[in-house]
This record gives structure tokens, C-alpha cells and sequence, in this order.
């Protein structure tokens, strides 16, 4: 992540660029498609504080580095977070063909075309925050994967299966205040 902040403030490096990762599934709430975080681990504390007081979403603070050798990038997380479940990430991975975009009414285009994310807050209901962005600009990849608790932390055993994996090298996106919708 990489110049955030609020739209009106100057980007400060030392706050607004940072590794993230995140844990996710797609929704749709009244037939507006979007995605729901179960967790986001973030190497930047005060993002973190940031997104769970003003965005409700589930942040937990982490070591992480995001480091490119050559063409391959090695991506680390260790979550941090006093009294949230413990949980690791760390693969290599780099990108093995051209970019594409995704053809309309293709899995990727349904993984990369939301335009909101949601988030439940305890006793007031949902939120959405809707957000803007192109269309992804999508590098099929490969992955060396070593070690991966993320799901599990959350108690969430995902299916053995072949992964489908894109990158991409850098996305804009724009997101504006949440709005309650249930």
C-alpha cells in the first residue's frame, strides 16, 4: 500500500506506505456486489489504528516485508496483534505472462470488479464503503508457497484445489466514508 490517506492530506511515506494482506470473501447485500474482510494484517500501526476506528474493518498489526529480487517478489507477514490469533504468511512468488484484463463475464473479472467492501459493526449493523477503481491490470503467477496460517488463525479450512493466482504490479483505489445499509 502506497500513498494513503484521506484525499485533502499530503502523502507522509513514513504513514501511508505499508505491506497489507488480507483474508476475504465476495459478497452481494441487496445486489450490490462487494467484498467482506475477516482479517487485514498491516506492518504500519498507525494504519491500523486508522482502519479499525474510522473503517470498522478487522486490521491486526504485523512484521511484514515486501521485497523484489530480480523479477520475483518475497513477501513475509507475522501477525503481531496483542490477543489476536497467532497467524503466518510467507511465500515467493513473481508474474509469467503479459498483462491482461479481465474478459467480461470471466472468474477474474467477477474476483476484480467490487466496488465496495463491507464490515459489520457490533450492535449498529452493516457498513459499506464504496470505492473506485480501473480495471485490474492482471499478470498470471507462480507460487512458491512455505508457510501459510492465515485462514486457519480464523478458523477457516480452505479446500484442497489448484490455486488461481494474477498480480499486479500497482492498482489506484479510492474509498469513500462508510455508509450504513442494514
Amino acid at each position: 500500500m502506497t500513498y494513503v490517506r484521506p484525499r485533502w492530506v499530503p502523502p507522509v511515506t513514513a504513514l501511508s506506505s505499508f505491506v497489507e494482506l488480507n483474508v476475504r470473501t465476495y459478497v452481494n447485500l441487496r445486489g450490490i456486489p462487494g467484498v467482506y474482510f475477516f482479517s487485514l494484517d498491516a506492518s504500519s500501526p498507525v494504519a491500523v489504528a486508522v482502519a479499525r476506528a474510522f473503517f470498522h474493518l478487522p486490521y491486526f498489526s504485523a512484521v511484514m516485508s515486501s521485497e523484489r529480487v530480480s523479477d520475483t517478489i518475497h513477501y513475509y507477514s507475522h501477525r503481531t496483534h496483542k490477543g489476536a490469533p497467532p497467524a503466518e504468511f510467507q511465500v515467493k512468488f513473481r508474474p509469467i505472462a503479459p498483462i491482461a484484463f479481465a474478459q467480461h463475464g470471466s472468474l477474474e473479472q467477477w474476483l476484480t470488479e467490487r466496488y465496495c467492501l463491507y464490515t459489520v459493526v457490533p450492535g449498529k449493523g452493516v457498513y459499506r464503503g464504496d470505492i473506485h477503481h480501473v480495471p485490474w491490470p492482471l499478470q498470471l503467477a507462480e507460487l512458491e508457497m512455505k508457510k501459510d496460517t492465515m485462514a486457519n488463525s480464523l478458523d477457516i479450512h480452505l479446500p484442497e484445489m489448484p490455486l488461481l493466482l494474477h498480480y499486479s504490479h500497482r492498482q489506484e483505489v479510492l474509498i469513500w466514508p462508510l455508509k450504513h445499509v442494514l
